[in-house]
């Protein structure tokens, strides 16, 4: 489980397989609704307007992300439902999977501005990846955040 064998693919949503789709939704259940206890709509319309980033080791879904362009969740493009596999969590699944997602954003929604709405506790994290702090902190879902913008 290093850097090195991890395999990064991303995809607009109408090019997922039914199994992607699956492995996406099932560790995205796994970590926002049952490990956060969170109940809330992970399904909220916007997966269809979006590319879809995965980290894959061998057939197991390390990491994901959804790639979305200006004016879906945020006026500037943006990252969202960041998610690591609690197994590859401090095994550098999450920032590939971030690296990526940032080089990404640039080359399919032009050299902008990325903004996140980001869980309060990852600041520093995302910091570690050139993102600021632009907004006080609000709670969604019961989960403390905060926007951030790179």
């Amino acid at each position: 489980m290093s850097n090195s064998s991890y395999q990064c693919n991303y995809k607009p949503f109408e090019a997922l397989t039914v199994a992607e789709l699956y492995a996406i939704l099932q560790l995205r259940n796994r970590v926002f609704i049952v490990e956060q206890q969170c109940v809330y709509a992970d399904t909220d319309g916007k997966d269809a307007f979006c590319f879809h980033l995965m980290v894959w080791d061998d057939n197991q879904l390390a990491a994901y992300a959804r790639l979305l362009p200006a004016g879906l969740a945020f006026e500037q493009a943006s990252i969202g439902r960041v998610v690591s596999d609690p197994e590859y969590r401090g095994k550098g699944a999450g920032k590939l999977l971030m690296t990526q997602a940032i080089a990404l954003c640039h080359e399919l929604f032009g050299p902008g501005p990325v903004k996140i709405g980001a869980q309060l506790y990852l600041k520093r994290f995302y910091e570690s990846l050139g993102f600021v702090k632009c907004s006080e902190m609000y709670l969604e879902d019961g989960i403390e955040h905060i926007e951030m913008l790179r």
